[in-house]
């Protein structure tokens, strides 16, 4: 391409997009929106992921001291029976926590699911439904969290910049094999580390389950390392470095965290 601006322009659009987007639609974004309350509007956010080193706070804001609400939950995936946990106000909110006292700290990787049902005089409402589920993961230092976040939104970068140059006829060798340089090491090296710490397994995608954000990974790491292998020696490799990039677009507009680890319970 003669304009490389226009070239990391888009590059910078599509992946920025990608992202967001990848954010936004994941399991652990958190649930929004609102409920009629004998004509009183109440907006929720409720959470969707919390560190297994404490208990996860369910806050509403509710300025009203007539409106009065229970948590109810249940390990997720279970059949258990729904529990219900009052929640305290403290000034304008009212708040609990999950699990709840006397309950033991959640493992990592388990998984909860919860609603909120809200009263105020005669008329009740529920949120969400269905029920949010939650997961507690363990805390990852930021000394690995970082370098893998930055390695992958990099390569995802690069990965988009060689697809449009490939497009219009631009060079496309040295950021190849920089894109797969990237995916193995923020997706192959760090990702399990992450994993591992935050879940207690390297990998749980295939061969031993069906963890979307690794076989994903593993997806955009081959497509890229064929096109790694059609540009050696300086040759252009327009189609392959095209259909990586394309696939490693597709692979990563899949939600984040989505069938990922799932504590089993007894």
């Amino acid at each position: 391409m003669r304009r490389p601006w226009i070239q990391w322009t888009l590059a910078i659009v599509i992946t920025l997009t990608s992202a967001v987007w990848q954010r936004m639609t994941g399991p652990t974004y958190p649930v929004r929106g609102g409920v009629q309350l004998a004509g009183e509007e109440i907006r929720l956010r409720l959470t969707r992921t919390h560190s297994i080193t404490g208990r996860q706070p369910v806050t509403i804001e509710a300025t009203n001291p007539a409106v009065t609400g229970v948590v109810e939950w249940r390990r997720y995936p279970t059949g258990d029976s729904w529990q219900a946990v009052p929640m305290r106000r403290v000034e304008d909110r009212l708040e609990a926590v999950l699990p709840p006292e006397p309950e033991p700290l959640m493992p990592a990787a388990g998984k909860l699911e919860y609603r909120v049902k809200l009263s105020k005089g005669n008329d009740r409402a529920a949120f969400p439904a269905p029920a949010a589920v939650t997961r507690f993961k363990g805390d990852v230092p930021s000394i690995i969290l970082a370098p893998h976040i930055v390695a992958m939104f990099v390569g995802m970068l690069l990965s988009t910049s060689a697809g449009v140059a490939a497009l219009f006829g631009g060079r496309t060798g040295r950021a190849t094999w920089l894109t797969l340089a990237l995916l193995v090491a923020g997706g192959l090296v760090l990702g399990p580390i992450v994993q591992k710490l935050a879940f207690g397994a390297y990998w749980t995608g295939v061969p031993w389950g069906w963890d979307l954000t690794d076989n994903k990974t593993l997806i955009a790491a081959v497509a890229w390392a064929f096109a790694a292998w059609r540009v050696t020696g300086g040759r252009r490799a327009p189609v392959a470095v095209t259909v990586a990039a394309l696939v490693t677009l597709i692979v990563f507009a899949i939600p984040h965290s989505m069938w990922g680890s799932e504590a089993r319970w007894d």
